[in-house]
């Protein structure tokens, strides 16, 4: 418990750095410092894959997401159908990669990439649409650069939560089997064991003839 209390101060201390230097990274920096420093932490965090592969299928979802918003802004309309398309485009792309890698590259970090993009970026396209070129680049900087420091803050303990959680499942498993009550054997009921046995024969009392 004590790394984790140390990751989770370095990435506190990390991310309250960054936004102190927003003024060299850039002024996008300030609005995606959390939602980048979280989405990061939980990356690093889940011990699913090694951090190479969390990454690789971080990278796919957010290009993914970056290309959904270029097909809006080139050729879909402004419309829910188009964001509708966009969207389904985005996440197949997803699926695809997950499952043509057999989930090496987990469809679960790709979707944290596309959630990435579209939560840094939506609300600048929003206002926007055909200054996508221009502004795109500003926020999946800022957004890659606090994902970037909350992975690497909690990415080393990945295999700390798992020994952890192995640890509590076997302990939890050992005390329900102490605390576990003994059972009695069931009783044969008393009718099925009436049926079950034979009853005894009576005969009638019949006098011996005297001699």
């Amino acid at each position: 418990m004590n790394r984790h209390a140390l990751a989770g101060i370095f990435l506190a201390v990390l991310a309250a750095l960054i936004v102190l230097l927003s003024g060299f990274l850039g002024p996008d920096v300030q609005g995606v410092v959390l939602l980048g420093a979280a989405l990061g932490g939980a990356l690093g965090l889940v011990p699913d894959r090694s951090p190479a592969q969390r990454v690789g299928a971080f990278a796919v979802g957010f290009v993914a997401a970056w290309i959904g918003y270029l097909l809006r802004a080139a050729t879909l309309p402004d419309a829910p159908s188009g964001r509708a398309v966009a969207v389904l485009v985005v996440l197949l792309v997803c699926l695809a990669v997950a499952a043509a890698t057999r989930g090496r590259l987990p469809l679960w970090a790709a979707l944290v990439g596309a959630g990435a993009m579209a939560g840094s970026y939506e609300a600048a396209y929003a206002a926007d649409p055909t200054a996508f070129l221009a502004s795109s680049p500003a926020s999946a900087t800022a957004v890659l650069l606090t994902a970037g420091a909350g992975f690497v803050a909690t990415a080393l303990l990945g295999p700390s939560v798992a020994d952890d959680r192995a640890n509590e499942r076997a302990t939890s498993a050992t005390a329900e089997e102490v605390h576990e009550p003994v059972r009695a054997p069931a009783l044969e009921p008393v009718r099925d064991r009436q049926h079950a046995e034979p009853s005894p024969v009576f005969r009638s009392f019949e006098p011996t003839p005297e001699a």
